[in-house]
């Protein structure tokens, strides 16, 4: 908790806003100066990734594997099971493209030695499948003082939980109490570097091919074992850092995560200046020498106060500005692109941006002239939910499905653009190739998740499952081919299924039937014969566990002649049942329902029901472990 005192608190915000609105106006008068480089074009990258254990289970290792890889490329990210890793830019130009493949080739390898010294591993994907809510309490988050502040900042503005709900295959309702929601996400985020003059301009095309470029890079559809959408990261992202009250969303205040809602019309300084006004300040530092004095000397000031607000609004496509020896810059950071799932892929994902980028503006003057805003936005929720799956409006012309829409117009637009910039026609091939075949079978990275998902129904164990794509996922990618290739995952190997039913989360049932004190018994009665449960767990309006109703009861009040009529729950039910927590050992679960003789176990977090552990989910896998054991001892 944050113990300082509200009066220093209060004078450093205000000495913190001072020092924006100063960056902002000594901005503003650099765009027409020599100090702002122009006339070059460069490109880079950041790779954000998951650390997991041999279990494929999050690992919280960042501080050790920084130790260990000793690079400063890499830095940390907010949660102890992320790293982030900053390709250095590029100059675009002939062999770019292949520079920046090379060295993500070399980040991710060192990453992943680094891992394995440590008896662990890196997967590159948006979302990793076997995160589950118990990893995402403040114990994961980096121990910085800028995540720490930031977290108790995003809480005291949202003043309760973060609540929200994604509606895809399944449903995920999700109420956490800290910012940690944001460390499920990892993303690829490419830069454009591009002049004042023509900030504007690029802008509005990052906004238009946005949705279109994210269709074919999908790779983020499983979120705490929930089917969602095939790019969740963008709704799990806007959820997990939406600080504004009840009162802000009734009168629609735009999110802290947001694509926008209209063109750029003159500047850059319109983003700026609208976030400045719309999102209050949730970090400060002290203030730089005074930015417009800097100018005077002829020397392009940090303007860090406007870099740390601008690093805590996250817009899809980002401003950025950036100091580089004696030049400052302007760039587009493209936030949209999910990690994974592997370095190929996401070269290519990167250089269709890229050449889009160019070719676009090169081709379109004015592309609000061409595109309706509305569209553009939709185009991009749509490739969220549906990936390749949707349709997509292009230029004002009718809603056309994304593969036809990349396949015949955008493939070649974005060869063109590429060529404009001298890339050598076989580095043109080899990138916007694998988004050719990518397309063409219909096999993103999401699409292979969700294909090798349903492959894997026979597998009882949801923990089981989504351990089996997590350490598939990690195989593949360690061999660099693309994931249009990726055969789809198959179940672990006999010897490995053990690791999915060592502690109750993994073999608890979650999917629960639920009653009410005030329910009427012949509910619960009918309830229990329907989906044949011998218990029931009854919660109150707020999701705590108070009771349970048990099969035994109901036979007993039968056998006694009693009828249902009149009688609730409430009167039946066991009130204060034995519970235990989802990261107790099997074991120890296994010996308290066998020393209390009952027949379930409801799993309970801070009061709130999660699942239930029943004597024959324990039977099940005590069929498991004597079947594996006479398999190994046959002959």
């Amino acid at each position: 908790m944050n113990s300082e005192d509200p009066t220093d608190e209060a004078q450093r915000g205000a000495r913190f806003m001072r020092a924006l609105l100063a960056d902002l106006a000594a901005l503003e008068k650099m765009l027409d100066g020599p100090l702002i480089e122009r006339g070059v074009r460069r490109i880079g990258a950041e790779q954000e990734l998951f650390l997991i254990d041999r279990f494929g289970r999050p690992a919280r290792l960042a501080e050790r594997m920084l130790s260990e890889i000793s690079d400063p490329r890499f830095v940390h990210e907010l949660a102890l099971f992320n790293l982030e890793a900053n390709l250095s830019p590029q100059r675009m130009g002939p062999n770019a493209l292949s520079r920046m493949e090379a060295e993500l080739r070399e980040l991710n390898q060192k990453a992943r030695e680094a891992a394995a010294r440590l008896n662990a591993g890196v997967v590159l994907t948006g979302i990793l499948p076997t995160l589950r809510q118990d990893d995402l309490s403040l114990e994961s988050i980096v121990p910085k003082a800028r995540y720490l502040r930031m977290n108790d900042a995003l809480k005291s503005l949202r003043g309760d939980d973060f609540r929200f709900s994604i509606q895809g295959i399944d449903r995920l309702d999700v109420r956490h109490e800290n910012v940690m929601l944001e460390s499920c996400t990892a993303s690829f985020q490419v830069h454009f570097q591009c002049a004042p003059e023509e900030f504007v301009e690029l802008y509005n095309v990052a906004q238009a091919i946005s949705g279109p470029l994210l269709a074919a890079c999908v790779n983020s559809p499983l979120v705490l074992g929930k089917r969602l959408w095939e790019e969740t990261r963008l709704a799990l992202f806007e959820g997990a850092v939406d600080a504004r009250p009840e009162a802000h969303q009734a009168r629609g205040q735009a999110p802290r995560v947001r694509f926008g809602d209209d063109w750029l019309q003159r500047s850059v300084m319109e983003i700026f200046r609208e976030d400045v006004s719309r999102y209050r300040t949730l970090l400060s530092i002290e203030a730089d020498p005074d930015p417009l004095q800097e100018i005077a000397a002829g020397r392009p000031p940090a303007l860090n106060a406007l870099k740390l607000h601008n690093g805590t609004v996250f817009r899809w496509n980002r401003a950025c500005y950036g100091v580089d020896g004696n030049l400052a810059h302007l760039r587009i950071e493209h936030r949209s692109l999910p990690a994974g799932p592997t370095s190929i892929d996401q070269m290519a994902n990167a250089a269709f941006f890229f050449g889009l980028m160019s070719g676009l503006s090169r081709e379109i003057d004015d592309v609000r002239r061409e595109f309706n805003f509305a569209d553009v936005k939709r185009n991009f929720i749509a490739a969220a939910r549906d990936g390749l799956k949707s349709q997509q409006t292009w230029a004002g012309q009718r809603s056309v499905a994304a593969p036809e829409l990349i396949l015949k117009t955008l493939l070649p637009l974005a060869e063109r653009g590429l060529a404009s910039h001298s890339v050598a026609p076989q580095e043109i091939e080899r990138y916007l190739g694998v988004i050719e075949q990518r397309v063409g079978n219909q096999q993103t990275g999401a699409r292979w998740l969700l294909n090798s998902h349903a492959q894997l129904h026979a597998v009882r164990s949801q923990d089981e499952r989504l351990r089996a794509l997590t350490l598939e996922a990690k195989r593949l990618s360690e061999t660099e081919a693309p994931v249009h290739t990726w055969p789809l995952a198959q179940p672990l190997p006999k010897e490995a299924w053990r690791d999915s039913h060592r502690t109750v989360a993994q073999i608890m049932a979650i999917d629960l039937f639920c009653v009410r004190r005030e329910d009427a018994l012949q509910l619960a009665a009918s309830v229990m014969e329907w989906h044949h449960l011998r218990h029931l767990p009854v919660e109150d309006q707020h999701g705590a566990l108070i009771g349970i109703i048990t099969q035994r009861a109901l036979l007993k009040r039968i056998a006694r002649g009693e009828g249902f009529d009149g009688v609730t729950v409430g009167d039946l039910m066991r009130a204060n049942p034995i519970v235990v927590a989802p990261e107790m050992s099997t074991q120890d679960a296994i010996k308290i329902l066998r020393d209390a003789r009952i027949g379930c176990l409801p799993v309970v977090r801070n009061g709130r029901l999660l699942g239930m552990l029943n004597a024959q989910d324990v039977i099940d896998v005590g069929a498991r472990v004597l079947e594996q054991a006479l398999s190994d001892h046959d002959p």
